[in-house]
């Protein structure tokens, strides 16, 4: 029956990361707002959902291992599987995309959230910091999207970036039909996923915070895998490589964030080793899409595959 239920976990995450897909696109083309923004905010957060939710029950459950190992490995995957994976499928035009501001937002978060892990516990004060991070994130994005529909105040609707796919007659109530299922179809399809996951992983003995950076952190990464994928096959570049920046830095930012604010998360040493500098490494990987403006070819996506792998073999063995 787990296996079973796994399997179904999977296919309502695909389905709702389409949902998710053309109701965000479609909500970008109604207000006039770049689907960058979008994916940066709806998309990105409500993909990050089963985080937040794994990341709590686990503090409440005094599972720390999980917490942490859920976040840190989620980003891990979020770049090196979630973008690698789409681009086998097809080649992910990110040349196209202007991420840097929020790329660079990533990486100051990324240095934030190692400096306060090299505190050993991310306690009360912590929380706060985080939290702190993300609002200033939020209002950045918000000051971006008055300024960009500003500057297309009084345009023609076809001078407007209209992504492809679009319907520009879509009632409202689509629209909303097409978020309300890809935000509630995303996290039960991973609650359903990580739960009986877990209960296979802990038939054959991993420790918890093996099963947080692994099982848990792929399995609340296929929101954003599914969503990328789906992302990518529509030939929407930004919506995929902006879905995976504002995920991360809503998994660093708000996730633990919250997470600590429900009660303290010790870092395990191991951590501080090995696993968030594999984080950071991930991370830095982006520059060429980012500052190059590279497409994210099948040849990149075998490559950050294959370290992805390399990674999860280093883990479990």
């Amino acid at each position: 029956m787990p296996w079973v239920l796994s399997v179904l976990g999977l296919v309502i995450l695909l389905l709702a990361g389409d949902a998710l897909v053309k109701g965000a696109v479609n909500l970008s083309l109604r207000l006039g707002v770049p689907a960058l923004i979008v994916s940066l905010t709806i998309v990105a957060f409500g993909t990050s959902a089963p985080e937040l939710l794994v990341s709590i029950k686990a503090v409440l459950d005094n599972a720390p291992g999980i917490a942490l190992g859920n976040v840190v490995g989620s980003n891990t995957a979020n770049i090196l599987l979630v973008l690698g994976v789409p681009a086998l499928l097809a080649t992910m035009h990110t040349s196209e995309c202007n991420t840097r501001k929020t790329f660079n937002m990533m990486i100051i978060a990324s240095l934030l959230f190692i400096a306060l892990a090299m505190r050993g516990v991310f306690d009360l004060w912590a929380g706060f910091i985080l939290l702190g991070a993300l609002a200033f994130v939020l209002f950045d994005m918000y000051r971006d999207s008055r300024k960009h529909r500003h500057a297309c105040k009084g345009a023609d609707v076809g001078d407007l970036d209209e992504p492809e796919g679009a319907d520009p007659d879509m009632p409202g109530w689509r629209i909303a039909v097409f978020l309300v299922l890809g935000l509630v179809g995303l996290p039960l399809g991973a609650g359903l996923l990580v739960d009986n996951a877990s209960i296979i992983a802990r038939a054959y003995g991993v420790s918890d915070t093996v099963i947080g950076l692994t099982l848990v952190a792929i399995g609340t990464s296929m929101p954003e895998l599914a969503t990328t994928v789906m992302a990518a096959l529509r030939r929407q570049a930004d919506i995929a490589l902006g879905n995976v920046i504002g995920s991360n830095l809503f998994n660093l930012l708000g996730i633990i964030g919250v997470a600590s604010l429900v009660g303290p998360i010790t870092v395990d040493p191991e951590f501080l080793r090995i696993d968030l500098w594999v984080m950071l490494g991930a991370s830095l990987m982006l520059i060429p899409f980012v500052y190059l403006r590279r497409d994210i070819t099948r040849l990149w996506g075998i490559l950050l595959c294959a370290i992805y792998a390399g990674y999860m073999a280093a883990i479990l063995l």
